[in-house]
Formats: C-alpha cells, sequence, structure tokens
C-alpha cells in the first residue's frame, strides 16, 4: 500500500518508515500538518497515519478537512492523548483505528494489515467511477451514493464494457461487438446512445477520445 505518515517525532517516524517499508508498503512521512495537506491535494493515498498534536495543522483538523472533500481514506491515529474526546472526535470522524502511545511497531503492522485486507476486498468488488459513483464488478451493476442507478440494458452494458476494461480506450468497433452483438448499427447509433447515458449521469466520468473511442479511468480523490 501507499501510506502517508504525519509524525513529529522524528526518531518515531523514521522508524515507523523503515518498518512499513520492510513489510512492502512505501511511505511517505511529514512532520508538519499543513504540508502533509499539501502533498494530499496532489496525491493519492491507500492508507494515511496521523499523530494529533504536530505543527500547523493538527492530525484531528487535517482529517477534517479531507472529510469535508469526501475523501474516504482510511485513517489510523496514533497518539499520546488519552483523554476519551480526542479519541471519540477520531472515531465520530470515521477513524479506522487509534493506537495510544508508545506502542509496538508490531502491533501498528497488524492494524495496517487489517486494513489492507479490507482494501483488497473493497477493490475486488468495487470501482471508483466519481465522487458519488461506483461499479460494482461482482453484480455489473452501476451505483451512486451506493444505491442502483435504473439504466436500459444498452446503457448498463456500455458501462460494463468501459469499466471491465478501466484505463483503457474502448473503439467503436468494440463497442458493437460488445454491446450489440455485432449487429450492423452504425457509429452514429452507437455515439448517439452514449450521448444519451452521458446526459442521463448526474457526473461525467465517460471519457470521449475523438476518432479514437471512449474510456473510463478510475477516480482519484484529492483533498
Amino acid at each position: 500500500m501507499k501510506i502517508l505518515l504525519l509524525e513529529d517525532e522524528l526518531m518515531l517516524q523514521s522508524s515507523i518508515v523503515e518498518y512499513l517499508e520492510t513489510l512492502g508498503h512505501e511511505c511517505m512521512a511529514f512532520s508538519d500538518g499543513l504540508k502533509a495537506q499539501y502533498k494530499l491535494e496532489n496525491s493519492q493515498f491507500d492508507l494515511l497515519i496521523f499523530d494529533i498534536n504536530v505543527p500547523n495543522l493538527d492530525g484531528l483538523s487535517l482529517f477534517k478537512k479531507i472529510q469535508a472533500k469526501q475523501c474516504f481514506t482510511p485513517v489510523i491515529f496514533i497518539s499520546a492523548l488519552v483523554d476519551i474526546q480526542s479519541i471519540s472526535e477520531a472515531f465520530n470522524l470515521g477513524a479506522a483505528d487509534y493506537i495510544k502511545k508508545p506502542f509496538h511497531l508490531k502491533e501498528l503492522g497488524l492494524r495496517v494489515q487489517k486494513i489492507s485486507k479490507q482494501i483488497e476486498n473493497i477493490n475486488r468488488k468495487h470501482i471508483i467511477l466519481s465522487l458519488n459513483y461506483s461499479y460494482n464488478k461482482q453484480t455489473n451493476e452501476l451505483l451512486y451514493n451506493k444505491e442502483l442507478c435504473p439504466l436500459t440494458k444498452k446503457q448498463n452494458d456500455i458501462i460494463q464494457c468501459l469499466c471491465t476494461n478501466i484505463g483503457t480506450i474502448i473503439s467503436v468497433d468494440i463497442l458493437r461487438e460488445y454491446v450489440w452483438n455485432s449487429e450492423p448499427v452504425s457509429d452514429a447509433t452507437i455515439r448517439t446512445e452514449i450521448s444519451r447515458l452521458r446526459k442521463v449521469l448526474k457526473e461525467d466520468f465517460i471519457q470521449n477520445h475523438k476518432g479514437i473511442g471512449y474510456k473510463i479511468d478510475r477516480y482519484i480523490v484529492k483533498v
């Protein structure tokens, strides 16, 4: 996993980074909350590990900013704070876990491993397409805010074809073969059907590469 660590105790920070990298994770560390926020605005991470008391922007405030942007990357809080208010606030915000300092690195590793497995299970089932849209690969259904989207069979087949080949430009010929079973429909008919589909969607995540085809990319949430 790609992990962002926010920890201002430099010796602990170095130990955590070294340990997580031995487990096969990629870890980027920051000791300043504002610098971590800037990085989150320009990069995607699978897991965030935040200390609460850090310079300029504390971990809880940074997490609030993330939540306000509809970014739901799991967060583990690590802190010497033991008051129930801080712990409650962390979990009320949606924290995945909370570890009190001092802790054994193996304990952190076990918590990270647990979240890693949960992410793998989610990724096997769902593809995030936009801020609110996702595609369930097991049921071949388009969801908006986790609710089933009412689509025609042709529209659903188009979505299925593009999501099955996520990140790849799909030509009109491939769509004709997949959606229309190679029936002699014109390119204009296929483009019209896709245009109707895009008008039905509340967020436009289908890319039109003129003269080449259509593509859907995985959505990257930025703070």
